[in-house]
């Protein structure tokens, strides 16, 4: 075997663990709040998430990977009954398929996306103004948890200005379901809004924008580590906020629109 192959082997093999350690991640989350769930669900509910990071298992890997690491759950009853006491979180109605959103801090798009490390993955989340297209919120973090969202909200509420009370969409992830970052949203008065069960497309505005980040910023290759992935997104953000002219906007940059004065009342 040649030098070159046994390293292009390294790196196949460290990027597939890379990927298997996310499928484990997700399928935890799942079982924090359905400890019974079967295999084929588990996989309906990652699915989407795993398509985003661009991870592709089939249901039988699936199967061998719960079983390596003892997730399978087990056939017979045992004497003791584990009772769920989680209830799942409420979710709200999608108020921003019908709005008409003419001006910045109005309605304000939020998601979630993977960046690929060579230590493993990390989450990319982004908070951006329907009307501008600017990112009013980032933040990378190491872990799955509501942490890094609430950070990237907060610092989106930051920039609003006293009077705003905009639409929050998002998906229904847990992270924008659970109480802490509900609470953030009802403290300052910010109408939720979510997609439907199923319909990812409802936020396609902020699928789009981390396809445009990933594909014309460099975010799509495996990054050496968490720090190089904070420091190639805040670039990012600064390049797409400042420089990035869009088409939608007639040519104009993010920053340019959101900063305009906002339409009299």
């Amino acid at each position: 075997m040649t030098k070159q192959n046994f390293y292009k082997g390294e790196r196949q093999r460290r990027r597939r663990e890379i990927d298997e350690q996310l499928v484990v991640d997700l399928v935890q989350r799942e079982r924090h709040m359905h400890p019974r769930i079967g295999g084929r669900k588990l996989l309906h509910l990652i699915r989407s998430e795993l398509e985003k990071a661009e991870v592709f298992i089939g249901r039988n890997r699936l199967f061998e990977l719960l079983g390596e690491h003892d997730l399978l759950v087990p056939r017979k009853r045992t004497g003791v009954r584990t009772t769920d006491s989680r209830h799942r979180f409420r979710v709200y109605k999608n108020e921003l398929k019908n709005a008409v959103i003419e001006e910045p801090h109005r309605a304000l798009v939020a998601d979630l996306t993977y960046l690929r490390t060579e230590q493993g993955f990390v989450y990319l989340a982004l908070v951006m103004d329907v009307h501008s297209r600017k990112i009013v919120g980032f933040d990378v973090n190491n872990t799955l948890e509501a942490v890094g969202c609430m950070r990237a909200l907060q610092m989106a509420l930051e920039q609003l200005p006293q009077d705003a009370s905009p639409i929050h969409h998002s998906d229904r992830g847990t992270q924008y379901c659970c109480a802490a970052y509900v609470e953030m949203l009802q403290e300052r008065g910010i109408v939720i809004s979510m997609t439907e069960e199923n319909h990812c497309y409802e936020n396609a505005m902020a699928e789009r924008l981390n396809g445009v980040l990933k594909q014309e910023y460099g975010l799509s290759a495996t990054l050496a580590d968490i720090e190089e992935a904070k420091s190639l997104v805040g670039e990012a953000v600064m390049l797409y906020n400042e420089h990035r002219p869009h088409l939608s906007l007639n040519f104009a940059t993010p920053e340019q629109v959101h900063q305009r004065e906002p339409l009299a009342a």
